[in-house]
């Protein structure tokens, strides 16, 4: 289980289930409906309330220096680096992993100790398209939705504190913003929401499938999940950092 070959096979299986589950998967729609339910709607408190206090904070820490200087409009640069493509997405994938990754492994994991795995081949259904597609769709989806939602969130906390600086109405702020916001900005953002829920996801399942016979792997398999999954996600979207600012 912790070979990466291993792992790199079970996505190829995982993405050619996901094909089957598009046409065939009515039986297992509603697990993908769950886990978006969990995994998205049930996070979004947390989310909105950091994304706000993030942005207002940005706006705190700056908008004195860069008036100092007289550049008060590179705010709105900062807020889009900052927020949209580098904060969103990574506090996003951790709120996900430390959430669902448990979650996922904790109960993949129960599965295979009360053999409930082994019932689902004897009956002739496909585990992994059963199981372990549905919440692979189910986060990487819900990973996108969250990370718009705290990029939409996060410039509206600073929004409200700009007030306290240089009052003007939601429309010129918002025109400032979407002046810098690229598609570049965008196209980063979504591809690290996308990587990143797909391993948060891949890896929550394989350990949580990679237990064995005792009941005390459970928590340990959860445990496992959540650091891999945390790790993963910052090196890989620190990569995707480095190539998009080299590029």
């Amino acid at each position: 289980m912790d070979s990466p070959l291993y792992t790199l096979g079970f996505f190829a299986r995982i993405l050619r289930g996901a094909g089957y589950f598009v046409i065939r998967g009515q039986a297992s729609f509603k697990i993908l409906i769950m886990q978006i339910l969990f995994t998205f709607a049930e996070a979004m408190g947390i989310s909105c309330l950091m994304a706000l206090s993030i942005g207002a904070t940005i706006n705190i820490l700056f908008m004195p220096l860069l008036s100092s200087v007289s550049q008060q409009g590179l705010i709105y640069a900062t807020l889009i680096a900052t927020i949209t493509r580098e904060l969103g997405p990574i506090i996003t994938a951790i709120i996900i992993s430390a959430r669902s990754a448990t979650a996922i492994a904790t109960e993949m994991a129960s599965m295979v100790i009360s053999h409930e795995i082994e019932a689902y081949i004897s009956i002739g259904v496909d585990p992994i398209e059963h199981l372990a597609v549905p919440r692979f769709l189910g986060v990487t989806i819900s990973m996108v939705l969250l990370n718009f939602y705290f990029s939409i969130f996060g410039l509206a906390g600073s929004f409200f504190v700009a007030q306290f600086f240089n009052p003007m109405p939601p429309s010129i702020y918002f025109e400032n913003i979407l002046k810098v916001l690229t598609l570049s900005d965008l196209i980063i953002s979504i591809v690290k929401s996308l990587i990143s829920g797909m391993l948060i996801s891949i890896i929550a399942i394989t350990h949580g499938l990679a237990v064995e016979q005792a009941s005390t792997e459970i928590p340990i398999a959860g445990l496992r999940a959540v650091s891999s999954a945390i790790i993963m996600s910052i090196i890989v979207q620190s990569v995707l950092s480095v190539l998009y600012y080299s590029l």
